[in-house]
């Protein structure tokens, strides 16, 4: 009998180190629809009081409980509350995967740990671990020092960065309809980051992880700044004038002959014309000299091409963009981006949950009046990427946006695959 065993309900029988028991009332319920693929794996080994493959379910996730907001943004501190349990008669903490957390609430907040930290920190030997409790996949676990050696021991063997994969709320997240749609906007860095597509109800990783993240990577500390970029982003205002500028010009061109091919010199030729008249006119306007020579300008909308049709290149032999397409906007860098700032300020607090929804109602509806299809829209949002990020080096900037795209467009469970683009 290993140290792994535990309680499968509230009313089990079992004893700190005796056998697990499946479900309060002694067997498992029945056709339960679990919220993603980690509760359907801890509910059907302990189904089959398979405690050790329920331990190394527990150790390839996050785990979350929830915690005073004051503190953890006064002084950063996190505490484990505990609650009576009269089934085990002891105390324990409540932990929860991530499709059991309810939705977002201005205090308390939710962070979380992985098993092998939680092993590491856990507040009392004779606390117990309560995971989902109330759920059809609960079970309740002793917690002194010997059973946190052995967590630790299935987290060491379970753990694995969830990157590029494609991860859905089964119940919980909509599956259809427009804030479907704003949310498979989004779908790109969802895959990227191994985080579920169509979570409205945001956590992330836990609150201090998502004002850290913000803070870090946008400079967001409050909320007039969270809605001033979210509200930049839903516009298109972020991404560079000059890149939508120069793809404009070709589709214009392209458009007006009624053909996919324009030849790069007459691209080149018909930039700097209109740009020179541009910046014609912005000079003409000024009443002191010019803060740049138009010949500078010239040269960096021409410098952009190139690295444009660089870039193209790549994505043809990479069957990113077909032989004869190109890519007609970047807006999409911004539309994609609006869908997860949307549910990062809600997890950061920044926001409510009405306003995350109306947001990526407006980031599916401003993607459409763009483009015609999610293919070309992943185009849009991975050339805007590699433009601001990239800098030609065809690194993780561009290899993780390739590998999304590829599980986006090919496997069966993708939104992109059930959710038509208009």
């Amino acid at each position: 009998m290993g140290w792994w065993s535990g309680h499968g309900g509230p009313g089990g029988s079992g004893t700190p180190g005796g056998p697990g028991v499946p479900g309060a009332a002694g067997a498992p319920v029945a056709a339960w629809q679990a919220p993603t693929d980690v509760e359907r794996a801890l509910y059907e080994a302990k189904a089959r009081e398979d405690w050790p493959g329920y331990f190394d379910v527990l150790g390839s996730t996050w785990l979350y409980w929830s915690t005073p907001r004051h503190p953890l943004d006064a002084v950063g501190q996190t505490s484990f509350g505990s609650y009576w349990n009269p089934g085990t008669r002891t105390r324990c903490v409540a932990l929860f995967t991530a499709g059991m957390l309810p939705p977002p609430v201005p205090d308390p907040v939710f962070v979380s740990r992985h098993l092998g930290s939680l092993a590491r920190i856990w507040p009392d030997d004779e606390w117990w671990l309560a995971v989902n409790p109330g759920t059809p996949c609960e079970a309740y676990f002793p917690a002194g020092m010997a059973h946190r050696a052995v967590w630790r021991q299935h987290w060491e063997r379970a753990w694995r960065p969830r990157h590029s994969t494609l991860r859905t709320l089964w119940t919980g997240g909509p599956l259809h309809g427009p804030v479907a749609h704003g949310l498979a906007c989004g779908a790109l860095m969802s895959v990227k980051n191994g985080s579920y597509w169509n979570s409205v109800a945001w956590h992330g990783t836990g609150y201090d992880d998502e004002v850290y993240l913000l803070k870090r990577w946008w400079g967001v500390t409050t909320r007039e700044k969270w809605l001033t970029y979210l509200e930049e982003l839903l516009r298109g205002d972020m991404v560079s004038g000059a890149w939508e500028f120069v793809l404009k010009v070709r589709d214009t061109l392209a458009r007006a002959s009624r053909t996919d091919t324009v030849s790069v010199a007459k691209w080149r030729d018909v930039t700097e014309h209109l740009a020179r008249e541009r910046l014609a006119e912005t000079l003409a306007s000024r009443d002191g000299p010019p803060d740049t020579s138009v010949m500078d300008e010239i040269k960096r909308l021409q410098g952009l091409i190139g690295k444009i049709m660089r870039y193209e290149a790549r994505f043809r032999a990479d069957g990113l963009l077909p032989e004869d397409g190109y890519v007609r906007s970047v807006l999409a860098w911004d539309h994609g981006r609006a869908s997860g700032m949307a549910r990062w300020g809600l997890g950061a607090r920044f926001g409510e949950l009405w306003e995350t929804e109306q947001a990526l109602l407006r980031a599916g509806r401003v993607s459409q009046a763009s483009y015609d299809s999610w293919e070309e829209f992943s185009r849009g949002y991975v050339l805007g990427r590699c433009l601001h990020f990239d800098d030609e080096e065809f690194g993780d900037w561009y290899t993780e946006m390739l590998d999304a795209h590829r599980i986006l467009t090919t496997d069966p469970a993708s939104p992109w695959l059930n959710l038509p683009f208009k």
